[in-house]
């Protein structure tokens, strides 16, 4: 199967409400049972007011895009640097977005600009990732 590099400006979004089950699956997943996912009244002393989503699932939406849709099966992260500007409430929904900057065409490695916005427009996360894609022999 020969690489065909998706096209420059190229974009794809993955959608997804996060919930209270996905937060508790992480945890179990991960170990991460910080307090400002778990305890209602710590997370409301705190400036954002309650409870939060981890920041691992916001990232989480890029995997699934990344490997789902832009650049697609086989695809896999080389790379990924990622800055959080504000917090994914329990139960919002979340809009990860990907735009290719940079697509070999000798490898099949592609540059991708990320952003994650809630529900209300508000960008979550922000980065850039270098992914890779495997193509059976």
């Amino acid at each position: 199967m020969a690489w065909e590099p998706p096209a420059v400006g190229a974009r794809a979004t993955w959608t997804r409400t996060i919930t209270a089950d996905d937060v508790q699956a992480f945890a179990r997943i991960s170990g991460d049972r910080n307090p400002l996912h778990f305890d209602v009244a710590f997370a409301e002393r705190t400036k954002l007011g309650g409870l939060i989503v981890h920041g691992g699932l916001t990232t989480a939406l890029f995997n699934a895009l990344v490997a789902e849709v832009l650049p697609g099966p086989g695809s896999v992260f080389l790379h990924q640097e990622w800055d959080y500007p504000a917090a994914v409430p329990i139960g919002d929904t979340v809009t990860a977005e990907a735009e290719v900057i940079e697509a070999r065409a000798d490898k099949p490695i592609t540059r991708l600009r990320c952003v994650a916005r809630r529900s209300d427009g508000t960008e979550v996360l922000r980065g850039e990732c270098l992914v890779y894609t495997m193509r059976p022999e």
